[in-house]
């Protein structure tokens, strides 16, 4: 026997559905009993985008069994709303905020580490090392790639929307709330690495003539020992990222 349940989604999570089912009430057509997670993903949205859910006017959580009949609310994640009262869907949010991503968002990595944002990226890895890492190291997944995040054992992810760098990392500074957490020039463009001031005079055997006459303050990142100072590359960045976040 075909059973039946009326779904709405709220906000952005509409952009994974069709034109013909965002943000108006539908019918979805089911057998058996899935459950309200199996549902929401066979409708395309990742369970990671999803943090409260309403049956029937009560929160539930993802392991409650579909219904004939049920009226199902699906929202995304709050930023200022106060939910405390509900079901939330994951444990508790990242204090830090710690990105990992897929193989396919290299410049994003390095606009992101721009920022002072510990990013991790390797363009070799594949979805298994992702997802692992993000787990052991409590890192958020940023992905293209739907399926990755519907990944069962994913606790933190988000889907861009957009395709273009710069646009995916204002995408990001304003879906995570980041404007307070910029910190400009504090990691390794090339490693993720922290970087630290370091004196003139112990690197300075390994100093150009040039860089070595003009300039006075540098920095060394902790892991793969790259030198950092503020010269015409550092000023182009400085005029980047002031385009890019007004």
């Amino acid at each position: 026997m075909q059973n039946c349940a009326c779904f709405r989604f709220y906000a952005e999570l509409n952009d994974f559905l069709p034109s013909a089912k965002r943000k108006v009430d539908f019918t979805y057509y089911f057998q058996g009993t899935p459950s309200i997670k199996d549902a929401i993903e066979a409708l395309g949205i990742p369970h990671t985008e999803v943090d409260l859910i309403l049956i029937n006017g009560k929160s539930v959580d993802f392991n409650y069994l579909l219904q004939n009949g049920d009226r199902v609310s699906v929202y995304p994640v709050f930023e200022t709303l106060n939910i405390t009262s509900a079901t939330h869907l994951r444990t508790k949010p990242l204090r830090q905020t710690r990105f990992i991503l897929d193989v396919h968002l290299g410049r994003l990595a390095k606009y992101l580490r721009m920022l002072g944002f510990d990013t991790f990226y390797q363009n070799n890895y594949d979805d298994n090392a992702i997802i692992a890492l993000s787990l052991k190291e409590n890192r958020i997944i940023l992905t293209r790639d739907i399926g990755l995040l519907k990944n069962k054992v994913v606790t933190h992810g988000y889907w861009l929307r957009s395709t273009i760098p710069t646009k995916q990392l204002n995408e990001i500074i304003n879906y995570f709330d980041l404007a307070a957490e910029l910190a400009p020039f504090k990691r390794c463009l090339v490693c993720n690495g922290e970087l630290n001031p370091i004196a003139k005079e112990t690197i300075a055997a390994v100093l150009l003539p040039k860089t070595k006459a003009h300039f006075t303050e540098f920095y060394i990142c902790n892991h793969c020992s790259k030198i950092y100072w503020h010269g015409s590359h550092y000023n182009n960045m400085q005029k980047f990222l002031t385009h890019l976040l007004k």
